[in-house]
């Protein structure tokens, strides 16, 4: 019986993966030729890329076939360098007829912001995740940090800390990187301040997070190396439009352990952006990973935990961002 659950259960994942992922090829398209916040960007192994159907324009190759200077990461493009010039490529690969494009099956990807001034997380941001773990509906949004060596790639490897922890769990999250400097902005503006959403993975090990019992240890326990997959796109904001109705699942060895809509989420991104924007400066590139849905391993009963290990593959979609794939080592 366990067994054919758990074909089924893979089965069903499978088939709702494929329809997640085929709305976001159609989603993903650039919404405005004009501005990188219409644009979908990579950083790449070999520099900045912009996915334009299904391939991936190589920025710097194009930018020597048209005597342009451009960003070399999506961090450039966001602080404004080169922007002209990025966009100028980007109208001429269009139309020319020049192989300038990288199949996207062999890019290979680096995190899709790479050196964030600040790694701010949410708590228990959804419904239905709150009911389960059985805390009060927050009043304010939950905030806790990470640090940049979390940060990690699609088609990446989490070297699991063995020797510290042995709990580990998924926890897919919708990322929102800020574009500009905000400083107590309202909640009706604070969309105008992010640059672009990206999938992205909260990775914990449990028994580190929990080690005092009762008292949480949220940074120890989501720090460890590698522990904050995201990407493989960044996908600007005029792209994604309104970050409130967007599914998401995450998914283990190809069976589904998450499905929910950010329309489940108690603090909506405006309003964690006007709240944190009241306590401190929210800067460009700033990473706002906004919490993870119902589903994770440490909220189930006891006889139904079963941790992460060595070779699991994880993969998280998130509606219109694509799909985020890594592996545990």
């Amino acid at each position: 019986m366990t067994t054919t659950r758990r074909s089924l259960l893979a089965g069903a994942g499978a088939v709702a993966a494929a329809a997640l992922l085929d709305k976001t090829a159609k989603a993903a398209q650039p919404a405005v030729a004009g501005s990188p916040r219409g644009l979908i960007l990579a950083n790449l192994r070999g520099g900045l890329g912009v996915k334009m159907g299904d391939r991936i324009l190589d920025v710097a190759r194009a930018a020597k076939k048209f005597g342009k200077k451009v960003p070399a990461t999506t961090d450039a493009v966001i602080a404004g360098r080169d922007v002209e010039g990025l966009m100028a490529v980007v109208a001429g690969a269009a139309a020319s007829k020049q192989d300038l494009f990288i199949d996207e099956g062999s890019a290979q990807f680096g995190p899709c912001i790479t050196n964030p001034e600040k790694i701010i997380m949410l708590g228990f941001n959804y419904r239905k995740h709150a009911i389960e773990a059985g805390v009060p509906i927050p009043t304010a949004p939950v905030l806790f940090s990470k640090y940049n060596n979390a940060l990690n790639s699609h088609g990446g490897k989490i070297p699991l800390p063995v020797k510290a922890a042995k709990k580990f769990d998924y926890e897919v999250e919708l990322q929102v990187i800020i574009g500009k400097t905000a400083r107590d902005v309202s909640e009706s503006d604070a969309l105008g301040y992010v640059f672009g959403y990206a999938t992205g993975n909260d990775f914990s090990a449990r028994d580190l997070q929990y080690r005092d019992g009762k008292s949480s240890q949220f940074l120890i326990g989501k720090s460890p190396d590698g522990f904050m997959p995201v990407g493989p796109w960044l996908v600007g904001a005029e792209v994604v439009a309104d970050p409130q109705k967007l599914a998401l699942e995450c998914r283990v060895n190809g069976e589904q352990r998450q499905s929910s809509n950010t329309n489940d989420m108690i603090f909506s991104c405006a309003q964690i952006i006007a709240y944190a924007s009241s306590i401190m400066t929210l800067k460009p590139g700033d990473l706002i990973s906004t919490g993870t849905p119902s589903g994770p391993i440490h909220y189930k009963p006891p006889e139904q935990q079963v941790w992460l290990k060595a070779g699991d593959k994880v993969a998280c979609s998130v509606e219109k961002l694509g799909e985020l794939r890594f592996e545990l080592t």
